[in-house]
């Protein structure tokens, strides 16, 4: 086919493969909308009449799948596989609908993508990639990574020569609605998780293999494209311990080395070997290729993975050339991140001439395996006592342990606390759904993102403060529409004695950042025990915080509490100020308001268990029917429960007071560091009495 000219090179572009790409037809649908100006959204959140092009990934799965699958892998690659000189023409098609779509946006990373295409053409088109994209929630189909997710123009160009993206929506890549983002998310239904944010993937990969192997028990490989630039993330080396640890031989990672990171070389630049030796001392099997551009001897390396019987994860680990295949291009500086211009693309797209028509490859048919599934079973109730002391932490664990069996999709990931955050709990009665994830809660997050996106309900406990450790997996777990709930105990000043290197006095904040997340911090252990059971109703990402030291129960078991919710504890027709704690002030609170109450003090008390969302309406009603708000939280007051109710009442006139741990902690008892915080009924009673115009003492 002739090179078209500079100047119709896109609209060229379109229609060079419309006719033969065997494309979604959702896609060529929102083409003809947009084209024809009928604009409608059809979905919240879309834009210029663009719906999400996202199927539920995981709707309950079908007793039957309609197409037959066979069950012998190699007689699959056999009827799958393609010559060579077809191969290789896909390949070229494939660089060129990169170069063309970066072109296309003005932005992109056309080398990166580059450099691992023919790995990636072997693995979908020679058979190894086991794929039912007519049914892409297929519990067996095999999954596939970009941890590097900047090598997004291949990703989707991969699949456009699979017949699943149009031509012409390849050629929305980067545009404002389009669900070719960027960096690959959930919109794009074929995606399994976000990415883009380096050294993630591999710890997905292995929640998805874990879910595979242990509890699926179904024969679905895990296949995970790697940078070598990203090898320097800490999360990547927690991964291959973890993965090693539990024997994952369904998890494949696919090692591009290509020597140019962003600004140059990367650490080991092309030395396979130096990476060969690291991952190997982590208890990988791996296998090289010398040369990751030669199509026989990539297919090869998949060809033994598959073979091995070895219990051990596998590496690929490849020689490539970033921006292989246009010769200005290859093993160059300063290409990282930039598209060709007009007239460099025709100079690119003559190296890689066309022949014919465009043509589609054929993936692997899954086996038609159905995961091991157990029926939902009444849980037991529970039973407290008012006035008994439990701890939140232990009420947490009592809760998943009880609702073990009504959600057979529950998982426990604890990072070796277990004994502390009572996780335990859960682990003791259902070993089989617990795992331990060691100290490493980065790839604790990760995992239990791969989980979530295989349609588990992962609870990641850890004390609050060191799931900061892993804000950069929780933040992106959000562009995944993944349903993780997350726990965190030893919060704020009260844990006593440890320090502060152990408190977590700046989780509230952190998850309160998390678009749409859910933050919950019960006082007692009968709210915790409803909000467990009100975050496994909510789908999406959830926090409970829960507190060490024993706190008394307040409510009967009859009490409910819902998301977005509060309780008003105390409360009466002259109350002069608002008292609005969470989680163990809540306590401190109610103390203070018997000793206010005694000097003639009229005082409300809101137990705000759910700080996000909150009920803006109560909290608002207090602040016109009260003089002060004043809260108390053992919490940094910057994104605390105080900034919260603030928001919530910045139109009121009312004057808002916050008590906080605004000093420097230290060790001590409970009691001694929230009196030395302020946040203590002392503290409280003595800001009341300022605020109302009393005297102290």
């Amino acid at each position: 086919m002739p090179v078209p000219s500079a100047k119709n090179t896109r609209t060229s572009w379109v229609f060079e493969s419309i006719a033969a790409s065997g494309t979604l037809a959702q896609f060529l649908r929102r083409f003809d909308v947009l084209r024809s100006g009928n604009v409608q959204s059809s979905t919240t959140g879309d834009v210029r009449g663009w719906s999400s092009i996202t199927r539920p990934r995981h709707c309950p799965i079908r007793d039957q799948i309609d197409r037959p699958h066979a069950r012998n892998d190699e007689m699959n690659m056999q009827a799958t596989s393609i010559d060579r000189d077809t191969l290789d023409q896909l390949a070229r098609q494939i660089r060129r609908a990169i170069l063309r779509s970066t072109t296309q946006a003005g932005s992109g990373h056309p080398t990166s993508s580059l450099s691992a295409v023919e790995l990636m053409t072997a693995l979908f088109f020679q058979g190894h990639f086991r794929f039912d994209a007519d049914h892409p929630e297929h519990p067996n189909n095999d999954r596939l990574i970009f941890s590097k997710g900047h090598a997004s123009p291949l990703f989707y160009s991969l699949w456009a020569a699979a017949g699943q993206v149009s031509s012409a929506d390849l050629m929305t890549y980067r545009q404002f609605g389009s669900p070719i983002e960027g960096h690959p998310t959930s919109r794009f239904e074929l995606t399994e998780a976000a990415t883009g944010s380096l050294g993630q993937g591999l710890s997905i990969g292995l929640g998805m293999a874990l879910n595979g192997q242990y509890l699926d028990r179904l024969p679905y490989r895990t296949f995970v494209l790697l940078g070598d630039s990203e090898m320097a993330e800490g999360s990547q080396w927690e991964a291959m311990e973890l993965a090693s640890h539990y024997q994952l031989n369904n998890l494949i990672g696919i090692l591009d080395v290509n020597r140019l990171g962003q600004r140059g070389e990367t650490m080991q630049g092309h030395d396979l070997t130096a990476h060969q030796r690291r991952i190997e001392a982590f208890g990988w099997e791996t296998i090289l290729i010398e040369d990751g551009h030669d199509l026989a001897e990539v297919d090869a390396a998949y060809r033994k993975a598959f073979a091995s019987d070895s219990k051990r994860p596998k590496m690929l680990i490849a020689h490539t050339i970033k921006g292989k295949g246009v010769s200005f291009l290859e093993d160059q500086p300063g290409w990282h991140g930039k598209p060709l211009d007009e007239d460099q693309l025709q100079q690119a797209l003559a190296e890689l001439p066309a022949e014919g028509e465009p043509i589609t490859g054929n993936l692997a048919s899954p086996e038609n395996a159905q995961p091991e599934k157990s029926s939902p079973q009444a849980s037991q109730p529970f039973d407290y006592k008012i006035g008994d002391k439990v701890a939140t932490r232990n009420a947490f664990g009592n809760a998943i342990q009880r609702l073990g069996p009504q959600w057979p999709n529950l998982v426990s990931l604890d990072g070796e606390v277990s004994n502390s955050t009572r996780a335990k709990f859960f682990a003791e009665e259902f070993p089989d759904r617990f795992f331990e994830m060691f100290v490493a809660e980065q790839n604790m997050a990760g995992a239990a993102i791969g989980l979530a996106r295989r349609g588990k309900i992962p609870f990641v406990s850890s004390f609050a403060a060191f799931l900061t450790r892993a804000f950069d997996q929780i933040r992106m777990a959000r562009y995944s529409d993944v349903n993780v709930k997350f726990v965190g105990s030893h919060c704020g000043v009260s844990i006593g004695q440890d320090g502060p290197s152990q408190m977590g006095l700046e989780d509230i904040a952190m998850f309160r950042t998390i678009q749409e997340s859910v933050v919950l911090y019960p006082c007692d252990a009968v709210s915790a025990e409803r909000l467990v059971e009100a975050m496994m109703q909510h789908h999406g990402i959830s926090y409970l915080r829960t507190t060490r030291g024993k706190t008394p129960v307040l409510y009967d078991d009859q009490t409910r509490f819902s998301i977005g919710g509060c309780n008003v504890l105390r409360r009466s027709s002259n109350d002069q100020a608002t008292l609005v704690a969470a989680g163990v002030t809540v306590h401190e609170a109610l103390r203070a308001q018997e000793t206010l109450q005694q000097d003639g003090i009229q005082v409300r008390v809101i137990d705000l268990y759910s700080i996000k969302p909150l009920d803006r309406e109560t909290l608002r009603q207090a602040a016109a029917e009260t003089e002060v708000l004043i809260t108390i939280e053992d919490h940094f007051p910057e994104g605390g429960l105080g900034e919260a109710v603030r928001s919530a009442v910045a139109e009121s006139t009312a004057s808002i007071r916050s008590l906080a741990v605004r000093k420097r902690a230290m060790s001590g008892t409970p009691e001694e560091l929230r009196e030395d915080q302020g946040i203590s009924a002392d503290g409280i009673v003595k800001e009341v009495r300022s605020c109302v115009g009393q005297r102290v003492g």
